[in-house]
């Protein structure tokens, strides 16, 4: 079992969409990089209003309530994948819309708190899944979406996404500041 997770993807581990949150990540451990961003997005989402949570930047564009509910399904979808390639299933999984999902979640009638509580949870049970990853476990690999994955890469890419959704949430919702 690895301590620290220093290593990073190559782009043969994934298809190629993903080196966008892949390449984002800043050197260090994996682990540690994941439970500094659970306090970032507590300290930038909490303070947020109902009202403000609620707040879309365009029309048919996703509240703040709902990227959250967003963040959640990627968190879990990847957790997933890389639980199931680690132990060597050979199946391949399915994809998933984020955008036919995201309706489904009814993010809006939830309390932010509720949502934020239940992202830190979720990342949480990711965090636990990547500490105790046998290093064995972090080369296998599946099929999902019809791309072939390595372990390491679908647990490196919902930090790389997150990163992501910082900048996002600065630019077109104006809260918290641009990530480097």
């Amino acid at each position: 079992m690895p301590p620290i997770v220093t290593a990073r993807p190559t782009q043969s581990d994934h298809a190629s969409y993903y080196a966008r949150y892949i390449d984002r990540l800043p050197a260090g451990d994996l682990v540690t990089i994941m439970r500094k961003q659970i306090d970032e997005l507590d300290q930038l989402l909490r303070p947020l209003t109902e009202q403000q949570a609620g707040f879309a930047y365009a029309p048919g564009k996703w509240t703040i309530k709902e990227v959250l509910g967003h963040l959640i399904d990627t968190e879990r979808v990847f957790a997933y994948r890389a639980l199931a390639f680690s132990r060597s299933d050979p199946s391949p999984l399915p994809g998933f819309d984020q955008d036919d999902w995201v309706p489904f979640g009814e993010f809006q009638e939830r309390s932010l708190s509720d949502l934020l509580d239940e992202w830190i949870v979720t990342r949480r049970a990711t965090i636990a899944l990547t500490f105790g990853m046998p290093e064995a476990g972090l080369a296998r690999r599946g099929v999902a979406s019809n791309f072939e994955f390595s372990v390491l890469a679908l647990l490196a890419i919902p930090p790389g996404h997150l990163i992501h959704h910082f900048d996002v949430l600065a630019e077109r919702y104006h809260i918290g500041t641009k990530q480097p």
